[in-house]
C-alpha cells in the first residue's frame, strides 16, 4: 500500500490530468453550448482551408463517384431463399433495402424489388434514421427485427417488419432507442439485453440485465432470465440453431472485453459452461459448438488431471453443449465419455506466422479464412464424429484478402469475397459440400492499378521482433526518399490489417502518384492471439514501437523521407496518430487524427470506454495510470515542441468513442502554441460512413490535407 500512494503522488505530480478536474474537460459535453460553440468556431476555420483548396472539388466528385457508385458489387446477405442488400447512392442517400432471388441476383441486372426505403421512412417521421441491418426471424424467414438509428449511434431503435406486406408489424414487437441485443428466441419470445431503467446498465452504457419478452407483452412485463452486474462490460444473448433443429441459447458475460463468461440457457436454467473465457463462440452445426481460442485450453478429463489434453491458443476447436458444460469426473473414475466422437477435437491448429481470421458455419460445414503471413486462404471442415473433423482448401487467389460475406439459411451456400491492393474485389459463390463455385460479381477497377507494384517487407522493432508491412510504390521507384508516403495501422483489439482493395486509397492517393504502406504492427490479430497479446496493457508501447521502426524503415530504405511521410489512423487508429504525433513528432510531416481516443486518463469515464480496459489497463489503479500516462497524447503535448499540422476530426454523434478526445486533443495543442485543423461532422456515427455525399466530403478533406502537406 505504502508503495501504491508513494506511485499516486508522483504521477499526480507528473500528470494533473489525474486531478479531480481535466484542463478542457468543458469540451466532454457532447452537445453543451459552450462545447458546440468551440466546435463551430473550429469548423469555420478548418472548412475554408480544406474546402477551399482547388483539389478539393475534384477530389469530393471522385470519392462521391466512387461511394455512389451504380456498378457498386451489392453486398448479399441470405434471407430464406432471396438475397437481401442494403443500397445508398446519390439518389438513395439514406439507403433502400431491398431483395430479389439467388438467380436473378447472379445476373448483371438483377431485378431487385425494394423493401424499405429509409429516405422516404425518415421524411415521413421526420426523423434522422440511419440503417444498422436486420435480423430476421428463423425457419420461416418471414419477419425482421429492423434496428434504426439517430444519426449513426450505436443506440438504435428496433421495430418488428413484414417481409411479406413490407410493412411495420401493427402491434409487433418494438423497442426505444438503447445500446441492445436482441435474438429470436422462436416465433413469438425475444431474448434481449437493453437498458430497462436506472441500475440496469454497466459502467460502460451496456445492459446487463438478460430478459425474455413475448408478443403482445410490454417490456415493463419482461421475465428477467440473467443479471449480470455494472462492473461487467455487457451481458448479451445469442441463439444457435443447427439443421436438426437443435438449439442452443448462450448468455455471454463480458468481464471485459476479451474475457467472457459463457453461460448456457438449459432446462435446469443458466448453467456456466467450461469453455475458456478467451473464446470466441462461432456457431453450432451437427450437435458441435464452434469456437476460436484466444488462449490455451487445458481440457481435464478428470478432477485433479495432471495431463489434460490441452488446445493451442488461436486454435479452432469443436465441442458438444453437452460436454461444454459437463464437469470432470472425480479422481479415478477415468474420463467424461458422452459420446464416441471426437469431442472436443481440433478443426485447424494455426502455426507460428498463421491465424485464423473469419468463420462461418452452414448445415453442414464450417468455413474459415487463414492466413499465412498476412496472406489469405480458404478453407472447410466437415464433421465426422469419432473421426474427427476433415479439412479441405477451396480455390482462391494467391496472396490476397478474402472474406466470408454470407451463408444461406439452408443449405451449404456461400458468398466470400477475394481481393488485393491492386485487383478489384471478386465475389464468389460455392457450395460447401460439392466445392462447386464461380465467381458471381467483380468490382469494375476504380483506379489504374498498373503503375504501382505492391512489395511485402519487414522492419525490425526495438525489441528485434520482425514486423511485417506492405508497400504499394509506383512503378520505377527511384529511392530518392522523394515520395509522398502515407502509412495506415491499427495495432489493437486483434484487428488485422489484410491487403485489401480500397477503391478511395487508389483514386484518391495511389493514382495521383502517392505511396501507401499498411504496417502490421503488434497489437493485431495478424500473427493470432499471441501477436494482439504482446501489445496489451502495460506492453502498449511495443505498438508504437512497431510502427516507428516501419516509418523508419521506410525512410532508411529512401522509399520518402520525414517531409513527406505521413499517417491515418481511425479509433484505437487515432489513438496510434496521436501517439506517432506527440513521441516522434520528427518522422511525420501529416498525421490524420480521426475518432480517436486521446485522453487515456479519462477514456473509461466517457461512453464505451470502460469496456476497453481489458485493452489498455485501468486509469483508477496507480500503478496502470502510470504507464498509461507515459504514452496517453492528451498528457503528452509539450509547448516548445515542433509538432506536425495535424488534422483532427471526429464526429457529434459518435456514442462510441466520445468526441471529447478530438476535441481537448485540439485545445492542447492550441494552448501549447501547435498547428493544427480540426473538423466536427454532426452526424455519421462512430464509422462516419452513413451518407455517401458526407463521406465524400469527408475523404476529400482528408487527402487534400494530405496533398497538401506531403505533395505540395
Amino acid at each position: 500500500m505504502k508503495f501504491k500512494a508513494l506511485v499516486a503522488a508522483a504521477l499526480l505530480a507528473a500528470t494533473p490530468a489525474l486531478a479531480a478536474s481535466t484542463p478542457f474537460e468543458w469540451l466532454e459535453s457532447v452537445d453543451g453550448q459552450a462545447a458546440m460553440d468551440w466546435v463551430r468556431a473550429e469548423n469555420a476555420k478548418t472548412l475554408p482551408v480544406l474546402t477551399g483548396d482547388p483539389r478539393f472539388a475534384t477530389l469530393q466528385a471522385d470519392a462521391l463517384a466512387i461511394l455512389s457508385a451504380k456498378d457498386r458489387i451489392p453486398t448479399p446477405t441470405f434471407h430464406g431463399e432471396e438475397v437481401y442488400n442494403f443500397w445508398q447512392d446519390a439518389t438513395n442517400v439514406r439507403g433502400v433495402w431491398r431483395r430479389t432471388t439467388l438467380d436473378s441476383y447472379r445476373t448483371d441486372a438483377p431485378a431487385w424489388e425494394t423493401v424499405l426505403d429509409l429516405d422516404a421512412l425518415a421524411k415521413a417521421e421526420n426523423a434522422n434514421w440511419i440503417w444498422k441491418g436486420a435480423d430476421c426471424r428463423p425457419v420461416t424467414h418471414d419477419r425482421c427485427l429492423v434496428q434504426l438509428s439517430n444519426g449513426g449511434k450505436d443506440a438504435v431503435e428496433i421495430r418488428e417488419f413484414d417481409l411479406k406486406t413490407r410493412t411495420f408489424v401493427e402491434g409487433g414487437f418494438r423497442l426505444p432507442e438503447s445500446k441492445q441485443t436482441v435474438e429470436w428466441l422462436d416465433a413469438d419470445t425475444l431474448i434481449l439485453t437493453r437498458d430497462w431503467g436506472p441500475g440496469t446498465t454497466t459502467e460502460s452504457g451496456y445492459g446487463f440485465v438478460v430478459k425474455t419478452l413475448k408478443r403482445g407483452q410490454p417490456l415493463a412485463e419482461a421475465t428477467e432470465v440473467y443479471r449480470g452486474g455494472v462492473k461487467d462490460v455487457s451481458v448479451a444473448p445469442t441463439v444457435l440453431r443447427d439443421r436438426r433443429g437443435e438449439r442452443v441459447v448462450l448468455i455471454e458475460q463480458a468481464v471485459d472485453f476479451f474475457h467472457t463468461r459463457h453461460l448456457m440457457l438449459t432446462g435446469d436454467g443458466v448453467k456456466e459452461t467450461t469453455l475458456p473465457q478467451r473464446s470466441t463462440i462461432q456457431g453450432f452445426v451437427d450437435g458441435q459448438l464452434v469456437l476460436t481460442l484466444e488462449e490455451s485450453w487445458p481440457y481435464p478429463r478428470f478432477t485433479g488431471d495432471t495431463t489434460p489434453r490441452t488446445f493451442a491458443a488461436g486454435t479452432l476447436v469443436g465441442i458438444s453443449p453437452a460436454n461444454a458444460l459437463a464437469k470432470p469426473a472425480a479422481a479415478g473414475a477415468g474420463p467424461v465419455v458422452i459420446s464416441n466422437a471426437c469431442d472436443p477435437c481440433v478443426l485447424f491448429e494455426p502455426g507460428p506466422r498463421q491465424s485464423i481470421d473469419q468463420v462461418a458455419v452452414t448445415d453442414n460445414r464450417v468455413a474459415a479464412v487463414i492466413y499465412d503471413n498476412v496472406r489469405g486462404r480458404l478453407m472447410s471442415f466437415q464433421y465426422r464424429g469419432e473421426w474427427g473433423w476433415r479439412a479441405s482448401t477451396l480455390p482462391a487467389a494467391d496472396n490476397a484478402a478474402i472474406s466470408l460475406v454470407s451463408t444461406s439459411d439452408a443449405g451449404d451456400r456461400l458468398f466470400y469475397a477475394v481481393e488485393s491492393f491492386v485487383a478489384p474485389t471478386e465475389l464468389s459463390l460455392v457450395d460447401l459440400v460439392s466445392g462447386e463455385g464461380a465467381v458471381a460479381k467483380t468490382l469494375p477497377a476504380r483506379f489504374d492499378a498498373s503503375t504501382h507494384v505492391v512489395e511485402q517487407k519487414e522492419a525490425t522493432s526495438k525489441d528485434g521482433t520482425r514486423v511485417p508491412y506492405f508497400v504499394i510504390h509506383p512503378k520505377g521507384h527511384k529511392h530518392d526518399g522523394q515520395d509522398p508516403t502515407l502509412i495506415h495501422a491499427y495495432g489493437g483489439f486483434q484487428l488485422s490489417k489484410l491487403p485489401v482493395y480500397d477503391p478511395l486509397v487508389g483514386k484518391l492517393w495511389l493514382e495521383r502518384g502517392g505511396t501507401y504502406v499498411v504496417a502490421n504492427i503488434r497489437g493485431g490479430g495478424e500473427f493470432g492471439p499471441a501477436w494482439h497479446e504482446a501489445a496489451l496493457k502495460a506492453n502498449r508501447q511495443k505498438a508504437y514501437d512497431d510502427l516507428f521502426a516501419v516509418a523508419e524503415d521506410v525512410i532508411r530504405r529512401k522509399i520518402t523521407s520525414p517531409r513527406r511521410l505521413g499517417f491515418y489512423g481511425r479509433s484505437n487508429g487515432g489513438l496510434l496518430a496521436g501517439v506517432a504525433m506527440t513521441q516522434r513528432p520528427d518522422l511525420w510531416n501529416a498525421v490524420v487524427v480521426e475518432s480517436p481516443l486521446l485522453d487515456m486518463l479519462r477514456y473509461h469515464l466517457l461512453p464505451a470506454g470502460a469496456s476497453w480496459i481489458g485493452e489498455y489497463g485501468d486509469p483508477t489503479r496507480p500503478e496502470e495510470a502510470a504507464w498509461i500516462a507515459k504514452y496517453s497524447p492528451q498528457q503528452n503535448v509539450r509547448p516548445g515542441v515542433t509538432y506536425p499540422l495535424a488534422y483532427i476530426t471526429t464526429s457529434t454523434k459518435d456514442d462510441r468513442v466520445h468526441p471529447g478526445h478530438a476535441r481537448k486533443f485540439a485545445a492542447r495543442l492550441g494552448e501549447a502554441g501547435a498547428p493544427y485543423l480540426y473538423y466536427e461532422n454532426t452526424d455519421g456515427g462512430h464509422a462516419n460512413a452513413a451518407d455517401p455525399t458526407a463521406n465524400a466530403k469527408r475523404w476529400a478533406m482528408h487527402y487534400t490535407y494530405l496533398s497538401r502537406q506531403l505533395m505540395d
